[in-house]
């Protein structure tokens, strides 16, 4: 068995009996391109386990944390259908190890973008829907204690998503000064701008677009993309509420059950 296919397969085994230790050290070089295919051999088994992929999610979009973990871009994950719910449903905390939670702006696409070096342009003639979204967060890495190699081949530390309303038509929405504000349990706990993540969300979801083609899958019509948070993330336990507002864009709240 190799490297990548035996870290793969403790990830997996991560998810029933919890976090492991980090699983860079188990790679000398620890090239990204290994985390990647660590990544992606768990997508696999997800997949032939009858697992539907949904869409995608983008991470460190935010550049203290790049400068944190040493990287210069984002990274991305997987989304499955049985991650995603809608807003004011809850999530059994039996389903999570170590949950935290962010808010973001989800895209629906309705093109596939499978060009090289995918612009601006093309990318907003893709976009059926603007959503609210709240990303719930989650490591199989022990105390959370990751690099960028741990973390995208955690799959990107995906979790869940919930999404919520109205779905808007992208035409007049000011998604770089729209303000975020999330509470918890009737309390703020973070606050943020489109512009936090990238620059702009079209920022982060144009790199996917054109890595997306680099690892050759490129994006599909139907796809969910998560452009990255608006400001930090919050941990959450059993019985939280958060709720989370982003002017012009919409409301979307989660509560967590045993």
């Amino acid at each position: 068995m190799t490297e990548i296919e035996s870290t793969a397969m403790q990830l997996l085994e991560a998810y029933r009996t919890g976090p492991v230790a980090p699983v860079r050290t188990q790679f000398a070089e620890r090239d990204l391109a290994q985390a990647y295919e660590v990544q992606n051999a768990q997508v696999l088994a997800w997949l032939n386990d009858g697992r539907r992929a949904v869409g995608r999610k983008i991470g460190l979009t935010s550049p203290a944390v790049q400068q944190q973990l040493g990287v210069s871009e984002p990274d991305f994950g997987r989304l499955f259908a049985d991650m995603v719910f809608g807003t004011g449903e809850a999530v059994s905390m039996a389903s999570l190890l170590q949950p935290r939670v962010e808010a973001e702006i989800a895209l629906i696409l309705n093109k596939d973008l499978p060009q090289r070096c995918v612009t601006h342009a093309e990318l907003l003639s893709a976009i059926e829907w603007v959503i609210p979204a709240l990303e719930i967060v989650d490591s199989r890495i022990a105390n959370w204690d990751i690099n960028i190699f741990d973390t995208v081949a955690d799959n990107a530390s995906a979790g869940a998503v919930v999404l919520g309303g109205p779905a808007r038509r992208i035409d007049d929405l000011d998604l770089i000064n729209c303000p975020m504000v999330m509470v918890k349990n009737g309390e703020q706990v973070s606050a943020g701008l489109g512009r936090d993540c990238l620059g702009g969300p079209l920022n982060a979801a144009v790199w996917l677009a054109r890595k997306a083609v680099e690892v050759g899958s490129p994006l599909k019509a139907g796809e969910i993309i998560l452009t990255g948070a608006l400001g930090p993330m919050s941990s959450v336990g059993q019985g939280d509420e958060v709720k989370a507002s982003i002017a012009g864009i919409g409301d979307v709240q989660v509560r967590f059950t045993p």
